[in-house]
């Protein structure tokens, strides 16, 4: 249900307290004081069939008796009698719930009993519910506090979203005596309705929320999450804290990827993958949000620090580089203006050390000067209270000269005083985060750089790469018949198979079934080669030491085959010995790595690269990421892996960019196949001019082999590219033009048709003149989430493919209703195309369960409302200067 009718909640006119209380100590009792002493403006209606008032209140018996419609109803009763309250909430036609009440996750399953009640009189009325189990919620701007906690929270841009209600009360704690506010607090209990990615898209489309601050333990819809992240975060940062380091799964794996990736490892690439700032402490979680909420982004990673006190700043500059950071090189003016102003014992260069005895004028001209350097991304103040500078009048300096520097600027104090949590307190207020010590100030302003880059890496514009022309039927029946034959592991041959149909090349591979053949084959090979022994029910070859390397002469493999044949028998006579695979031995290519995947049970595939050979398990250096990938995307998985990182110190050469074509192809076959449930391509040997796979190993899911092809759906983590949508049409004119979903590879392409339009066209479709679109704009148009906007390019046939004209429609918040738009350059109106791209806008929200569409539209736009019309759109005319065009989808 997305965000619907979450306005109930969270912008509520009346509110009624079922379970409300005199009762000291009690629930209902403790709601009741929190809104009537947060100020709220609203009506509050206690309910209580056993008083006629309650806290000076009248009192009513049911929901159903209050006179008014009430849109949130705050549960506040033992566990059983929740579903009967519920069910009078909804024949009072109230939707927005939230149930504080306890004893469901704790009653077994009595528990599993209630819940089961409560989703269903959810879906029979429609109203969301929060919790049960939650502390409640907060919305100070509305002075909202329907919440257990012990301290209200002030009005700011922080949303903070938490699975532990205790967190919430920390945070409240934390907040209040730091001075910071919320925009909202939510503890969501034990979820049942509204979930956080739910809250994601609510607060994303917050006007007042600038930052969103997460606490979780679990995540039940990894990919509807992912997706709420991936749209917040491109405008707004997201900081996370995920308790716990998970256990691996119970399920046996057969390759290298099933048991490289850890649960943990495979949640942190999902929060990278999605922009999300990751710490890894509750203290980090404040003071990252806070900062974020407040600064700008940090245009590089160079620090300049200023302190009274020597010590704490190499303490700061410690912290620096060990996390990647650098002090900023100061410019030669700045060096000979500071010169001029300090004495001849302190230091000129970063750190800039005023010395202890500095007075608060002292403080004024530095920061004055180093502010203005231009190779200083950001700043530091660093102060102790133990020379002349008041920490007051230093916190009201630092916050005065702050206001116009466009460069994120924090402050140590280190000191717990009142006077310096007085000054903490102005710092803050003035939006200007302030710590206690300098590591954690280092480390936040760490996290600040890495959001900015994050987003720049992932919102990069990918290369085009070209998509190998697969035969799918081939590859299906190559599965079926493992899969009939009791087989869960493909053969070397039927893996390798795989890898040729998607342009990946590999090593020749040819299979003896007996010495004579071994022999045949080593010499149309050519020696010297290797010899593997192929036993489907062995994992991996070294397990029975069933690879032979260097045989240099026919003598050499007959003998080798034998005892390769031996040491199978070996280890059980009963093992299934298929022959021998002979490749051509290879020395000194390159670089040895792993490319693999696993299917995760909450995640779906997930992509593996690494070190290869047969120290992949001991060192275990992988990164990690998901399918689909790009370009850009292949890269950071591999610049993040320790195998790179080490490699590229030593200049070893390798060919990056033929490794990032590989695994967007390898990507492609793993979304392709969800039948895949394991596969490892180790080792793909590269050098910086070739690359090649020499083994690979395919372990199939049968649960997905017994279903029939167009029952897969679509169980990736980020929504992969819909190819039901690609087709060729003709024109009016007899122009053929391919119609497609628009990839992030198409920015350049696309700015070329929004420049190519007259102003007037311009004007229809954008409601202005637009003489640039810069990167960052042009990437919301091309890179898509698929699950939330889908936008058809019609593509001109010819030798550069231009994009003549795009249809989009975008789910709203909510998800039910969906704008749409179509743009066609002038030279292509009239020919048929705008009614072929309104037909694929109509097809692409039917398959969003879209229930309507609409678009704005001007009213000098008669082309646009004449084809609204002719395809049974509803035209209305809204006001002078907006028509709206509509269409209900529902039935």
């Amino acid at each position: 249900m997305g965000t619907e009718n979450l306005d109930f909640i969270f912008k509520p006119k009346n509110i009624a307290v079922v379970g409300a209380s005199e009762r000291n100590g009690s629930v209902g009792a403790k709601i009741l004081f929190n809104l009537l002493s947060s100020g709220y403006s609203g009506k509050i209606f206690p309910v209580n069939p056993f008083r006629e008032t309650v806290q000076g209140i009248k009192a009513y018996p049911i929901i159903t008796k209050i006179p008014e419609k009430v849109d949130l109803a705050i549960i506040a009763t033992p566990a059983h009698l929740v579903p009967q309250i519920l069910e009078e909430c909804g024949l009072a036609q109230t939707l927005g719930i939230v149930i504080v009440s306890a004893g469901f996750k704790e009653a077994g399953k009595t528990a599993f009993e209630l819940e089961q009640k409560i989703c269903n009189l959810q879906k029979k009325y429609s109203f969301r519910i929060i919790g049960p189990n939650s502390l409640g919620v907060i919305r100070p701007k509305n002075n909202l506090s329907a919440t257990l906690a012990d301290k209200h929270a002030i009005n700011g841009r922080i949303a903070f979203i938490s699975q532990s209600a205790a967190l919430c009360a920390s945070a409240l704690d934390w907040a209040s005596e730091n001075h910071v506010g919320f925009s909202a607090v939510v503890s969501t209990g034990h979820i049942l309705d509204v979930d956080i990615g739910d809250l994601i898209d609510y607060f994303g489309n917050d006007p007042q929320t600038k930052t969103l601050m997460l606490y979780i333990e679990s995540i039940k819809n990894p990919r509807k999450f992912m997706s709420a992240v991936r749209e917040f975060s491109r405008d707004k940062p997201i900081v996370l804290v995920k308790a716990g380091k998970f256990l691996e799964t119970n399920q046996a794996t057969l390759s290298h990827s099933g048991s490289l990736a850890g649960e943990d490892a495979v949640y942190d690439a999902a929060f990278k993958r999605a922009g999300i700032v990751r710490v890894e402490t509750v203290s980090e979680l404040f003071n990252c949000a806070v900062a974020l909420s407040t600064q700008p982004n940090p245009k590089g990673i160079n620090l300049t620090i200023v302190t009274n006190a020597g010590g704490p700043a190499i303490m700061a500059t410690d912290q620096l580089v060990s996390l990647g950071g650098k002090l900023a090189n100061l410019a030669d003016d700045t060096v000979a203006n500071l010169k001029q102003v300090l004495p001849p014992y302190c230091s000129i260069k970063n750190p800039v050390d005023i010395y202890e005895e500095a007075p608060i004028e002292r403080f004024k001209k530095v920061l004055e000067i180093c502010l203005k350097d231009p190779n200083s991304d950001d700043f530091l103040v660093v102060y102790t209270p133990q020379g002349a500078s008041d920490p007051i009048m230093l916190s009201k300096l630092v916050t005065e000269l702050a206001q116009n520097i466009g460069k994120p600027i924090l402050m140590t104090l280190m000191s717990e005083d009142n006077r310096c949590r007085e000054a903490r307190r102005i710092l803050q207020s003035g939006g200007i985060p302030a710590f206690s010590n300098p590591e954690q100030a280092v480390s936040t302003f760490i996290h600040l750089h890495s959001y900015t880059r994050n987003l720049e890496l992932l919102y990069q514009t990918p290369q085009e790469i070209p998509e190998p022309k697969i035969n799918l039927r081939s590859l299906k029946s190559t599965i079926r018949r493992a899969f009939c034959e009791g087989r869960a592991v493909l053969s070397l041959v039927e893996s390798i198979k795989f890898l040729e149909e998607y342009n990946i090349p590999v090593v020749k591979t040819l299979v003896a079934r007996n010495p004579q053949e071994a022999e045949t084959y080593s010499s149309e090979i050519g020696y010297p080669v290797v010899m593997k022994a192929l036993v489907p029910q062995l994992t991996h070859k070294s397990q029975f030491k069933g690879v032979i390397l260097d045989v240099c002469s026919q003598s050499e493999t007959s003998t080798f085959f034998s005892e390769l044949l031996e040491k199978v028998k070996h280890v059980d006579f009963s093992l299934e010995f298929q022959g021998v695979a002979i490749q051509p031995m290879i020395r000194n290519m390159g670089q040895e790595f792993l490319i693999g995947a696993k299917k995760d049970p909450h995640f779906g595939s997930i992509i593996l690269f690494g070190r290869g050979g047969i120290l992949a398990e001991v060192f275990k250096e992988v990164s990690l990421g998901f399918p689909p990938l790009n370009q850009v995307l292949a890269r950071r998985i591999i610049e993040d892996s320790g195998v790179y990182k080490r490699a590229t110190s030593m200049k070893m050469p390798f060919n990056l960019n033929m490794i990032e074509e590989i695994l967007v192809k390898f990507s492609q076959m793993v979304t392709d196949f969800p039948e895949i449930r394991e596969i490892d391509v180790n080792p793909l040997i590269v050098s910086d001019k070739n690359v090649v796979a020499v083994d690979a190993r395919i372990v199939i899911e049968w649960d997905h082999v017994m279903r029939e092809v167009a029952d897969h759906k679509d169980q990736t983590l980020i929504a992969t590219y819909p190819k039901e949508y690609i087709a060729t049409k003709r024109l009016k004119n007899g122009a053929e033009v391919v119609l497609r979903p628009i990839k992030a590879e198409d920015e350049g392409r696309y700015n070329d048709l929004i420049k190519s339009l007259s102003l007037q066209s311009m004007r229809f479709r954008f409601f202005a003149i637009i003489k640039e679109i810069p990167h960052d704009t042009l990437t919301k148009y091309c890179n898509l989430d698929y699950d939330r906007q889908i936008a058809i390019v019609a593509e001109l046939k010819g030798d550069s493919n231009p994009i003549v004209g795009v249809g989009r429609v975008i789910a709203q918040p909510g998800g039910t209703k969906g704008e749409f738009a179509i743009l066609v350059t002038d030279n292509w109106q009239l020919k048929g195309l705008g009614s072929l791209l309104m037909d694929y806008i109509i097809m692409a929200a039917k398959n969003m369960h879209l229930k309507k569409i609409f678009a704005t539209i001007l009213p000098d736009n008669i082309k646009m409302i004449e084809l609204s019309k002719k395809k049974g759109l509803k035209v209305e005319t809204i006001d002078q200067e907006t028509v709206e065009a509509s269409l209900d989808l529902s039935y």
